[in-house]
């Protein structure tokens, strides 16, 4: 498969990214890590809507609240790849919005790539674990090498 700027898939380091500490630390060290070796860095979020309880059961929520909440992963991304870039303007990094469940998104951006970059603990989760759901979903499935970037001791 042919890449834009002439890029092969193998250099390309995905990263996923929800606006934690944890995964603008993994963002940062994907730039770094592409800058060293010439590949490129394709920052990944993830978006999905809450399902509401009503009369009638689970009800979907309105096209709007999905539109709300896609422009704001959008706008969550923006900021983190403007701010992980800053040191390194020279490393190309794509980023990519996509509605779906952080683990799965992530497992189907991760193909042919060279590396799926995750944080050890996201947004959601508890403080204590190891490794977050999602982390732990893409170490056991993902199609190529996983790095997992473990947050500060407290």
């Amino acid at each position: 498969m042919r890449m834009a700027d002439g890029q092969s898939r193998k250099e390309r380091i995905v990263v996923g990214v929800d606006g934690s500490e944890e995964s603008k630390r993994a963002l940062n060290w994907a730039v770094r890590q592409a800058a060293l070796t010439g590949g490129w860095v394709e920052a990944v979020i993830a978006w999905d809507v809450p399902q509401f309880h009503g009369a009638l059961g689970w009800l979907p929520p309105s096209s709007s609240d999905e539109a709300v909440m896609e422009g704001r992963a959008r706008d969550d991304l923006t900021r983190a790849v403007e701010e992980a870039v800053a040191a390194h303007p020279a490393v190309r990094v794509g980023t990519v919005v996509r509605y779906g469940t952080p683990a799965g998104v992530l497992l189907e951006a991760a193909r042919d790539a060279a590396l799926l970059v995750v944080g050890s603990r996201g947004l959601g989760g508890f403080k204590g674990l190891l490794l977050g759901s999602v982390a732990q979903h893409c170490v056991q499935h993902a199609p190529c090498p996983v790095l997992v970037l473990r947050g500060q001791e407290d």
